[in-house]
């Protein structure tokens, strides 16, 4: 902002001349620091942004895996786990509006679930323990349509995987309990939910269990995938 131009009494042109002079002085020092400034923030921005979390998508596009970084030291460490404008930038939206946490023993197995309608986006992690999260492409209009892919999430790795809306999602815990905690872009509607078969052998999910899984009465009358209510379209 230039500074208010206070009257002058006593202004000769050799005077006019220099107040011109300096006040280009002035302009062009202010620009040329401006631009500067601006090309160290854009780049300190990117290469923030960039160190910030690494995105990987998987063999299902869309789904990703996300990698945070975790700045550590002897205290212990400290991790992003949310960003909207980061996340916007990555492909995930900014529409989650509810957060839900789970806690599980050992063998438990949870899934694999969806809503036909207000289909819900998942962004995954897991606070303690180590998990096998599943997700399954059911839109009958994708490439990939019945494939799924498996990652392992842990609170020692702290790798979060986003799950878009048109899979089923799933997982299982390996270690002695697990908690589990997601954003949803949508609202629970039980009566929209669908399950898959946790073990329908038409999706063939290898599931690194040892034993059989314990599971609620809703995932063991699951439904294969034959007879599965799937999107026609993808949501």
């Amino acid at each position: 902002m230039q500074a208010e131009r206070r009257p002058d009494t006593n202004v000769g042109p050799s005077n006019v001349n220099s107040r011109k002079g300096n006040q280009r002085m002035s302009r062009l020092k202010s620009s040329r620091l401006g631009t500067v400034d601006n090309r160290l923030s854009a780049a300190v921005k990117k290469q923030q942004s960039g160190q910030q979390m690494n995105v990987t998508e998987t063999s299902l596009p869309g789904v990703m895996l996300i990698e945070p970084r975790v700045f550590g030291d002897s205290r212990g460490f400290f991790l992003e786990t949310y960003s909207t404008q980061r996340y916007a930038e990555a492909g995930i939206p900014d529409t989650f509006i509810q957060d839900n946490w789970s806690h599980s023993c050992r063998g438990t197995l949870r899934g694999l679930h969806f809503q036909i309608k207000h289909p819900q986006g998942k962004l995954v992690h897991v606070m303690q323990g180590e998990i096998y999260d599943v997700a399954v492409d059911v839109r009958q209009d994708s490439p990939t349509f019945g494939k799924w892919v498996g990652v392992t999430l842990s609170a020692e790795n702290k790798r979060q995987l986003w799950i878009p809306p048109g899979f089923a999602h799933g997982f299982a815990v390996l270690s002695e309990t697990a908690d589990f905690v997601y954003k949803c872009t949508d609202s629970y509607a039980p009566e929209f939910e669908r399950t898959l078969q946790w073990n329908d052998e038409t999706i063939g999910v290898n599931w690194p269990l040892d034993t059989d899984p314990i599971l609620s009465d809703k995932d063991r009358n699951g439904t294969t995938f034959d007879k599965l209510e799937t999107f026609a379209t993808s949501p």
